[in-house]
């Protein structure tokens, strides 16, 4: 060969190695990247090509799927009672894309994930059309219904979360107002655009679009009063729900000339854990708090869950309590005052880890996920996630949430019919100086005739419209509880 045509021939077999390597790197390399660039239209197309895998509560679908017309995109998704289960579910929009369950198992909706990849394989041969899979979660679709009704009937704001204690299975999550996933679905410029424009909170002041059941933090009030009482009782500073607290009256703040003011005209003078918990003794709780000191405090409140994210497997945003405050400040940290502050989540988790004889399990809502067949891909496995309180302490602190349902403010939560409630009542402070309508709180939790406790709850209520002397947590919110803990008992007689 003569020295040109081998110049040509090493030019030309460069130029096919730099397309091969140009190729894998395409291919392998830049997958990912080009597969999930929000200019790569086909794969938009392809993840609507066919219709996505549902959602299941209680057995059936609280989703589906819709064919379309006029568009590129086949099918988009439908939800049943879209508002009630907004907060599950969240939206799979063709043009505002995908949140929460939508988002987080969208690989397994779609038929994309990787767990189906053999099945994916075996119907690329046999012809058959892809489909996804399934989501079965954990909610009870009774309590839901009590929930989101309950909060509709009250009207405002409000979320409740209901939990199995024993497996820390999520059986409400209910956010008001809340808004319709179909109403969006599509990608209309007209109908989709303009309905998805109404629901954002610069043009909607009621922001129906947030998940106040996990996204949003309430200063907890009095019922943050049981965390208070679980450290009292797991670090000694009393061992019985019936011995005398040192607890005088008035009491002023350390370091402060500020007395801490009670509610009325009760009997909290020295009062017991037990009197203290019924009445809702601010001048106890708060002495308790700040003789343990911040640190302690902290502790036991990181112990129940404070100070961390929570995937459930939804993002829940992180309750508070403070370090480094001083006793004044700590002191009103332990009523649920000065910066504490929760999810509704979290509190249901304290009523829980109560009921559980002190034993706190990871919350969860996703049960188990299908293959297209309904063969189980992945099951959840109830998880232990800490031990707020020994058995014996839990024990006592049930005893005295027992009589706030008996005797005290949580009344309007009875049940009867050999069904035992344990519950507190909150009303927390809102606005500068509490120039706002105070938020309604009430936790709890059914024991049955077996001893077996089969829900915890917590629900909240900000009702802007209620007058102000009318609010607490056992009028507003108590009976919405109430409902919620017997849905779940009727659905498993």
């Amino acid at each position: 060969m003569n020295k040109p045509l081998r110049r040509i021939a090493i030019f030309c077999g460069l130029l096919v190695l730099a397309l091969l390597v140009r190729d894998n790197w395409v291919q392998y390399v830049q997958a990912d990247e080009l597969k999930s660039d929000k200019d790569n239209r086909r794969v938009i197309i392809e993840r609507y090509a066919t219709p996505r895998g549902d959602i299941i509560v209680d057995g059936k679908s609280i989703t589906g799927s819709k064919e379309t017309s006029g568009s590129d995109f086949k099918y988009k998704r439908t939800y049943t009672n879209g508002p009630m289960w907004a907060p599950v579910t969240g939206y799979a929009s063709q043009a505002f894309g995908a949140n929460q369950l939508e988002s987080i198992e969208d690989g397994i909706l779609t038929g994309n994930d990787d767990q189906l990849f053999f099945r994916n394989t075996l119907d690329m041969f046999t012809g058959r059309e892809k489909e996804g899979g399934n989501v079965v979660t954990t909610l009870n679709g009774a309590a839901q219904k009590a929930a989101y009704n309950g909060l509709k009937k009250q009207g405002g704001k409000g979320a409740v979360v209901a939990l199995d204690p024993s497996t820390g299975a999520i059986l409400a999550l209910a956010s008001y107002p809340s808004y319709d996933p179909s109403s969006f679905a599509g990608n209309s410029t007209t109908t989709d655009t303009e309905a998805w424009q109404k629901l954002q909170k610069a043009n909607n002041d009621e922001d129906p679009m947030l998940n106040r059941a996990l996204r949003e933090t309430y200063p907890p009030g009095s019922t943050f009063k049981v965390v208070t009482a679980a450290a009292a009782l797991e670090n000694g500073l009393y061992t019985t729900a019936d011995e005398n607290t040192k607890s005088p009256l008035p009491w002023t703040m350390p370091g402060t000339t500020t007395e801490l003011p009670n509610e009325g005209n009760i009997p909290c003078k020295n009062a017991t854990l037990r009197v203290a918990l019924r009445d809702s003794c601010n001048t106890v709780f708060g002495k308790v708090g700040s003789d343990l000191g911040n640190d302690k405090m902290l502790a036991e409140a990181k112990k129940f869950g404070f100070d961390e994210e929570h995937f459930t497997p939804i993002r829940s945003s992180a309750s508070v309590f403070s370090d480094d405050m001083n006793p004044s400040q700590t002191a009103l940290s332990s009523i649920g005052q000065f910066n504490t502050a929760a999810t509704p989540l979290q509190m249901a988790m304290v009523a829980s880890a109560v009921a559980n004889d002190g034993t706190l399990m990871k919350p969860y809502m996703v049960d188990e996920l299908q293959a297209p067949s309904l063969d189980p891909i992945e099951k959840t496995e109830p998880e232990k996630l800490s031990q707020p309180l020994s058995a014996k302490n839990a024990q006592i602190l049930q005893s005295m949430m027992e009589t706030v349902v008996k005797d005290g403010t949580g009344k309007n939560a009875q049940i009867g019919d050999g069904v035992t409630v344990g519950g507190k009542t909150g009303t927390a402070q809102h606005g500068e100086n509490n120039s706002k309508n105070p938020y309604a709180w009430f936790l709890s939790y059914a024991k049955l005739s077996d001893g077996s406790s089969p829900v915890a709850v917590a629900v909240v209520v900000e009702d802007d419209n209620a007058v102000r002397d009318d609010i607490s947590g056992g009028g507003l919110a108590a009976p919405i509880a109430k409902n919620v803990m017997e849905a779940v008992i009727n659905s498993k007689q």
